[in-house]
C-alpha cells in the first residue's frame, strides 16, 4: 500500500512536549502584542514628543530597536519550525508532505497580498507625505494666520482713530477736571454709542478709572480694571498699546492711549481705553489656525523622521502578519495533520485485521468528525466482524446438519427399490437414485441438468406433457406405463408430485416409479398354471366328455 512508504511515528505526544508547546504559543502571541504595542506607540510618538526632540529621538530608537529584537525573535521561532518541518519531511515521517504544501500554501496566500498592500502603502505614505508638506498648503496656513493678523491690526487702527477723536474731546473740554466728571460720563456713553465701541474707559494717572460706558453685550458681564502696569509699558516706544483678553463671549482687545493724544506719559493728564470684542467663534478660529501653524512649522522639521517611522510601521506590520500567516500554517497543519496521521495508522492496522484501533478525537470540527466517522466504522467492523463469525459457525452447523441429511436421504434413495427422480421448476433432472439408474439403464452424469423435453421423444413426450398439465391442475397423478428399455417391454406403475414452498411457489416434480415388470411375469404365469390344471383335471374325468 501507499502508506506503507513512509514511517509510523504516531506515538503521543508527551506532557513535558505538550507543555513546550504551550509555552512557545504564549511566547509568539506575547510577542506579537508587544510588537503591536510599540509600533502603535511609535506611530504616535511624533504628535507626543514634539516639546522635546532630544528625548523623542532617544526613545523613537529604544522602541525601533525593541522591535528589531522581537522581530528577529519571532523570525527565529518561525524558521525554527520551518526547519524541524524540513527534516521531518527529509526523515519522510507521515503527514511531512501535508504539512509542508499547507504551509507552503498560507505563505503563499498571504505573501502575494501582503506584498502589493506594502508596496501600494509605501506609495500611499509618500504621496501623503508630499501632500502634507507641500507649498500650498504651507501656504494656505500662512495666510490664513496673515488674515488673523490683518484683524487685529484693523481692530487695533480702528480703535486707536475713535481714541485720537475721544481723547482730543476729552482733553479740549477739560472733561478730566473732578467738577466736570458727570459731564465726562454722559460724554463717554454718547461716544461709545456713537462710535459703536463694546467699552469706553477713562483712567487718571494712578490707574484709576473714574468714568466708563459699556455696550449691550457687556452690561450683564463682569468687567475687570486695567492693571496700572499696562499704562506704562511701552509707550516710550509708540502712542498706543493693544491688549487682548479672554472673556466669556470672545475676545477683548483694549487699545490704550494718553488724554491728550500722542503725549508721553509723564506729560499726559490721563489715560483712554477703547474696547472692541472679537466673538467666541472667530477668536477660537484665529487661535486654531495659530496652533495649526505652528504645530506645522514643527512637524515640518521631522518630515524625514516621520516618513522612516511610517516605513518601519509598514515593514513591522508586514513581517508581523507573513510570520503570523506562517506560524498559523504551521498549527493548522499540525491540527489537521496529526489526525491525518492517525487515520493512516489506523487505516493500516484496520488493513491487518486489527479492529481495536481507536483515535481520541481533538476536537469538534470537521476531522473530529472524520476521526468519530473512523471510530465507528471500526466498531461497526468489529461488530459485523463478531457477527459474521457467530453467523458463519452457525452456517456451518447447519451445513454439517444439511450435509448429514443429505446423505441420510442418499443412504436411505440408494437403498429404497422405487426408482426417484426430481425434477426443478424449469423441468430439467435435479436427482436420480440407483434405483432408477438400474430400471431405465441411465447413468446420472448423462442426464443431470438436462430437461425432460430433450430427453423424451414422439408419443412419450406427448405423453409427458399432458402429465405435466394434469400435475398442474392436481398436484399428484399415478399412472401405470409400458415402455420397451433395450429391447425388452417394461411395466411401471408412476406417481408424480408437485414440489411447493411455504408460500406456494413451485419448486419441481418429484417422480416415484416402481418396476412391476416380473410382478406381470409372476402372475401371468400363476394363471397360465391354474388353466393347466384345470385342463387337466377335465382331462381326468371320464365325466368331461358326457
Amino acid at each position: 500500500m501507499r502508506i506503507n512508504k513512509f514511517r509510523y511515528r504516531t506515538p503521543s505526544i508527551s506532557e513535558s512536549e505538550r507543555r513546550k508547546r504551550k509555552r512557545e504559543i504564549i511566547l509568539i502571541f506575547a510577542v506579537i502584542g508587544i510588537i503591536a504595542l510599540l509600533t502603535f506607540v511609535e506611530s504616535r510618538i511624533i504628535y507626543f514628543g514634539a516639546d522635546f526632540p532630544v528625548s523623542n529621538t532617544i526613545l523613537m530608537f529604544i522602541l525601533i530597536n525593541i522591535n528589531l529584537l522581537l522581530v528577529i525573535l519571532l523570525i527565529f521561532l518561525v524558521f525554527r519550525n520551518l526547519i524541524k518541518l524540513l527534516y521531518d519531511r527529509k526523515r519522510k515521517v507521515m503527514g511531512a508532505k501535508l504539512r509542508t504544501k499547507l504551509v507552503l500554501a498560507f505563505i503563499s496566500i498571504t505573501l502575494l497580498p501582503t506584498t502589493v498592500l506594502f508596496f501600494f502603502s509605501i506609495n500611499f505614505i509618500n504621496s501623503s507625505i508630499k501632500f502634507w508638506f507641500n507649498i500650498p498648503v504651507e501656504q494656505a496656513l500662512e495666510n490664513s494666520l496673515d488674515v488673523g493678523r490683518r484683524l487685529y491690526e484693523y481692530v487695533e487702527e480702528h480703535n486707536q482713530f475713535f481714541l485720537e477723536r475721544i481723547s482730543y474731546q476729552i482733553s479740549t473740554r477739560k472733561l478730566l477736571n473732578p467738577e466736570k466728571r458727570k459731564a465726562l460720563s454722559r460724554y463717554i456713553k454718547v461716544a461709545q454709542r456713537a462710535f459703536n465701541l463694546d467699552a469706553v474707559e477713562v483712567y487718571t494717572l494712578n490707574a484709576e478709572r473714574i468714568a466708563y460706558a459699556l455696550g449691550p453685550d457687556l452690561e450683564d458681564k463682569p468687567f475687570q480694571v486695567m492693571s496700572a502696569n499696562n499704562f506704562y509699558k511701552d509707550f516710550e516706544l509708540k502712542n498706543v498699546r493693544s491688549v487682548s483678553e479672554n472673556i466669556l463671549k470672545g475676545e477683548m482687545t483694549r487699545t490704550i492711549g494718553t488724554v491728550p493724544f500722542g503725549v508721553k506719559h509723564t506729560d499726559a493728564e490721563g489715560f483712554l481705553i477703547l474696547s472692541v470684542m472679537i466673538p467666541s467663534d472667530l477668536s477660537e478660529k484665529m487661535a486654531s489656525i495659530s496652533r495649526g501653524y505652528e504645530g506645522y512649522q514643527q512637524i515640518q522639521l521631522l518630515k524625514e523622521p516621520i516618513q522612516i517611522t511610517y516605513y518601519i510601521t509598514i515593514s513591522i506590520v508586514a513581517l508581523l502578519v507573513l510570520f503570523c500567516a506562517i506560524w498559523f500554517g504551521f498549527y493548522l497543519a499540525k491540527s489537521i495533520s496529526i489526525p491525518i496521521m492517525q487515520l493512516a495508522e489506523g487505516t493500516r492496522k484496520v488493513a491487518e485485521g486489527d479492529l481495536s484501533f481507536s483515535i481520541a478525537p481533538a476536537a469538534d470540527d470537521e476531522i473530529g468528525i472524520l476521526v468519530n466517522s473512523f471510530n465507528k466504522m471500526t466498531r461497526d467492523l468489529r461488530n459485523s466482524r463478531d457477527q459474521l463469525e457467530l453467523s458463519a459457525h452457525k452456517l456451518r452447523q447447519q451445513n454439517i446438519e444439511i450435509e448429514e441429511r443429505r446423505q441420510y436421504m442418499e443412504i436411505v434413495l440408494r437403498n429404497v427399490s422405487t426408482g426417484v427422480i426430481t425434477l426443478d421448476a424449469d423441468g430439467q433432472v435435479v436427482t436420480t437414485n440407483k434405483s432408477a439408474e438400474k430400471m431405465l439403464n441411465i447413468r446420472y452424469e448423462e442426464i443431470m441438468g438436462q430437461s425432460y423435453k430433450k430427453l423424451l421423444m414422439g408419443q412419450h413426450l406427448n405423453l409427458a406433457r399432458e402429465t405435466m398439465e394434469s400435475l398442474a391442475r392436481e398436484g399428484t397423478v399415478e399412472f401405470p406405463l409400458r415402455v420397451t428399455i433395450d429391447g425388452s417391454p417394461r411395466s411401471f406403475m408412476m406417481s408424480l408430485n408437485l414440489l411447493k414452498d411455504d408460500i406456494g411457489r413451485r419448486m419441481g416434480v418429484v417422480m416415484a416409479f416402481d418396476d412391476l415388470t416380473a410382478l406381470e411375469k409372476a402372475q401371468r404365469m400363476a394363471a397360465w398354471r391354474e388353466v393347466a390344471r384345470r385342463i387337466a383335471h377335465e382331462v381326468k374325468n371320464p365325466l368331461t366328455p358326457i
